[in-house]
């Protein structure tokens, strides 16, 4: 394996106006690894997977994929290389106007990697890999349980068997059994496609479900980084406060003014 990290992150800063929202963060992602950030609401988690995504750009620092700092490539490059990418969003972010196996090849048809007539095989193939059937695909998304919309997520996620896989909430919203289902279907897909991901969660049995490794965002600095694992045990006070849910600790509610 090589030494250079899948992604690297050197002091990636991001301000909106006179908030910083991210503060000279530093983050390896190892190949073929998952990592999962933790962190409570606004603490730069979601900002974080934008400015990787490109979505966003930072203020300062550098963010490489392969050792390539992405923030220096033209355009061209950096759609060449979010094509790399896959993302399973929080609510799920289906096309309501489309059949289910329509949004599983969406991107394979955006990027014209494959006829309409090609799509249909292919995007069965892959909702059999989440566990659903292909008749599934004939469905609109309206018709599916919150579950299956995940599931259709994931299949449209890795229909293009990305390199790097990123989850936003992966089990919000999801009963504890079927939370377990999803998370157990992202790790299956991240080892068969030997990808790597980095998932941001609230949830800390799904992240040491999926997680190899995993880190603590607060006020928009890494405060704890190490096994996904440990989350439960760390000895650091504000990753324990959070991941039990204590009132009590370093971590105060801050009270708009």
């Amino acid at each position: 394996m090589s030494d250079v990290p899948k992604i690297r992150l050197r002091g990636v800063s991001k301000s909106f106006g006179s908030k910083i929202v991210l503060d000279r963060i530093d983050l390896d992602v190892a190949a073929g690894t998952s990592m999962v950030v933790i962190g409570g609401s606004g603490s730069g988690k979601s900002v974080l997977i934008k400015c990787i995504l490109g979505l966003i750009e930072p203020d300062a620092g550098t963010i490489e994929i392969d050792g390539v700092d992405v923030l220096t490539q033209d355009r061209a490059t950096r759609a060449a290389m979010r094509q790399r990418i896959g993302m399973l969003f929080q609510n799920g972010a289906l096309f309501d106007s489309l059949a289910v196996w329509e949004n599983v090849a969406f991107g394979l048809l955006a990027q014209k990697k494959c006829t309409r007539d090609a799509a249909r095989p292919l995007a069965d193939a892959v909702l059999a890999q989440v566990g659903l059937a292909a008749t599934v695909g004939d469905l609109q998304p309206s018709e599916l349980s919150g579950g299956m919309q995940k599931r259709v997520a994931l299949a449209r996620a890795i229909a293009s068997t990305p390199e790097i896989l990123f989850f936003d909430e992966p089990t919000t919203g999801l009963d504890p059994i079927m939370g377990a289902v999803i998370d157990g279907l992202i790790v299956d897909c991240v080892k068969r496609l030997g990808s790597t991901a980095i998932a941001i969660t609230h949830d800390m049995i799904s992240a040491r479900r999926i997680g190899d490794r995993a880190a603590m965002l607060h006020k928009g600095r890494i405060v704890w980084e190490g096994q996904a694992g440990e989350l439960m045990n760390t000895g650091n006070p504000m990753v324990d406060q959070f991941t039990h849910g204590s009132r009590e600790g370093p971590i105060q509610m801050e009270l708009r003014k």
